[in-house]
Order: structure tokens, then sequence, then C-alpha cells
């Protein structure tokens, strides 16, 4: 689609980076963001990414082989660095060249941010504070994506707009920042940008599209959901140390209450240590997205998504969905400049 002047100016820096026509990233999302959905949202000019979860290596590699066979266009492998089978994905990267690694979950140590450098990848850290975007820097990420509360699936405690003052205005001339959490339209697309960010990452909306293969019972609920119904799990003792999860309220948020309960007794009588306690935990997780995303248990499943599911209004395609975006951001420059040239 044609676009202004300001707005290819805008996104030269995130484009150029991601290797793509605009930069805008399909976060990666276990059991969703499957082949055919990151190919897709690759040949529509965005940029998508494969989520590793917690797959075993040959069939992650599978995955990676049939995105390239559906598209000759970029895109990223996320690999969860709480998984169990997160050591193998690591091996991995050696023998698969990948153009890019995003690591999520927790944060990696800096000889695994070098294990995937030395790989050929470029290498893309989460940073949900201030700390932390620090670190990945010094470490030798080669861009932040900064994400806040707001997001859905695995998420930290500090809100975009705050993160966006303490990390993207201060480090956002040293790397590319993408910012996530909480964005649903092209308007806050183009104020994201403005404000210094070299693009953004969506996840709710994308599982929105006619692409997703998700359960229509997922998709169902989404629509139904407002904002504050999607809510972060807490954590009920420091003994057991968890990543909040933001997901819809339902039986399966009230589970993981009663399995860390659980967890923390056992680890209390010298059953178990935390680290299985941990590992224990983000298994609950990974069965339970694919119970409500795949198999459409939306009552006892888990229900990721970020607050701007309540902006959600219709099932569209990745190809409407992109021009959508591009076209309102683009729109919302042209609003801007005329009222600063008025």
């Amino acid at each position: 689609m044609e676009t202004s002047k300001s707005f290819k100016k805008l996104i030269h820096r995130g484009s150029e980076f991601l290797n793509c026509q605009y930069p805008i990233i399909c976060g990666a999302m276990t059991w969703i963001s499957e082949p055919k959905l990151v190919s897709a949202v690759s040949n529509n000019g965005g940029f998508g990414c494969l989520a590793a979860g917690n797959a075993p290596v040959d069939i992650l590699v599978k995955n990676i082989e049939e995105t390239r066979s559906l598209t000759d266009k970029p895109f990223g492998v996320n690999l969860i660095t709480i998984a169990p089978s997160y050591r193998e994905h690591l091996a991995m990267l050696k023998d698969q060249q990948l153009p890019y690694v995003i690591f999520a979950g927790s944060f990696p140590r800096d000889k695994e941010i070098a294990i995937a450098k030395a790989s050929g990848a470029k290498v893309l850290c989460f940073a949900s504070t201030q700390s932390i975007a620090e670190r990945m820097i010094r470490y030798g990420a080669d861009a932040l994506i900064l994400e806040g509360s707001e997001a859905g699936g695995h998420i930290g405690h500090v809100a975009t707009t705050v993160l966006i003052q303490q990390v993207l205005f201060e480090f956002g001339h040293r790397l590319p920042i993408f910012v996530a959490g909480g964005i649903g339209t092209g308007k806050f697309i183009a104020h994201a940008m403005l404000m210094g960010a070299a693009g953004v990452q969506l996840g709710t909306r994308f599982v929105m599209t006619k692409e997703c293969n998700v359960h229509p019972n997922f998709k169902k609920a989404f629509m139904r959901a407002n904002a504050r119904d999607a809510v972060a799990t807490p954590q009920y003792d420091s003994k057991l140390p968890v990543v909040a999860v933001r997901a819809l309220k339902n039986k399966g948020m009230e589970n993981f209450g009663h399995l860390q309960l659980k967890l923390l007794q056992e680890m209390g009588e010298g059953k178990i240590g935390r680290v299985q306690a941990q590992e224990e935990v983000e298994k609950y997780w990974i069965g339970a997205l694919r119970r409500a995303a795949i198999d459409g248990d939306i009552e006892d499943g888990s229900l990721m998504t970020g607050q701007c599911v309540g902006l959600l209004k219709k099932e569209v395609t990745i190809k409407e969905l992109i021009t959508e975006l591009i076209t309102d951001a683009d729109n919302e420059l042209g609003v801007m400049k005329a009222f600063f040239e008025d």
C-alpha cells in the first residue's frame, strides 16, 4: 500500500533492522504462532515469530523448515528460557542459521546471547524493567522488545507508558527498541514511533485473524471480553518465584493458585526443590494454554491475552489487519502534521 514520505521515514529504522516492509512484529504465542500464521504475517509485510514453546527439537526444526517453505521473507524464532527444552533449543541454533532469535520467558545469560549471535542471528531480548534493559544491552542484544504489563502471557510488572519513559527515551538512540504491551491500533503505533520506537509488537490482535488456527471457542472468549477481564496471576510466596501471566479470568486461573499452594507445601516438606517447582509451573501453563487454544476448553484452559482484548471488534484477515494498522498510523501522522502547520 502507498504511504506518506513521513511514514516511510518513521518506519525506516525498524524495517531495515527486521528486513521487512513494516516493523510490526507478531509476538510469538505458544501453540498459536505456528508456521502458517508466521509465514502469513511475513508474507503480508510484517514480521512473524515462530514459538518454540517446549517443543522437542526435531519438531521445532520441522516447524522452522515448514515456515521457510511457506515464505521467503525473514521471521524470528522465539526461545523460552524457562522451558524444560530450552537447552536443546539453544544447542540447535548452530545448525539452523536463523536470521533472528528472540529470547523470552525470562532473561538470557550473556553466554546464551553469545551462542545465538555466533550462529549468525540477530538477537532481540525482552525488557520489562530499566535494569533488565541495561543488562540485555550490556550482554550484547541487538535490539530490545520493551513489553509493558498490559501484555498477555508471561509479563513483567511495569506499565508500557512508564517503560517508554525509563528505557525508550534513555536508550532508543543506542539500538532499535520495539514497544509491546496493550497496543491494538494504528493510531497508537504512530505515537509510539514518534516517541522513538523502531516498531511495535502485537499478539492479541493477531489471534483474531482468519489465518490464526486457534479453536473457535478461544476467539469467542476474546470477543466477549473487556480489558478488565485480562488479569495477572499473583505470586503467593517469594520461596517460589513465578513469572506473572496475564489471561482472562476463569477456572484455569484459580487452578494455578491451587497449584502454587500445593508446590509451596511440597517445597516446605522437602519433597521437591525450587527449580523443579518452577518447571511444574511452566508445564502447567504450556498444558493449560493448549487446552484452551487447541482443544477449546475455555473453562480450565488458559486464555492468555493482553488488556487490548477490549479493543477487539471482529475477526479479519492478516492482510486486512496490517492494512488497517498502517493506514491508521499514516493518517494519524497526517493529522499531527496538519496540527503543527496550522
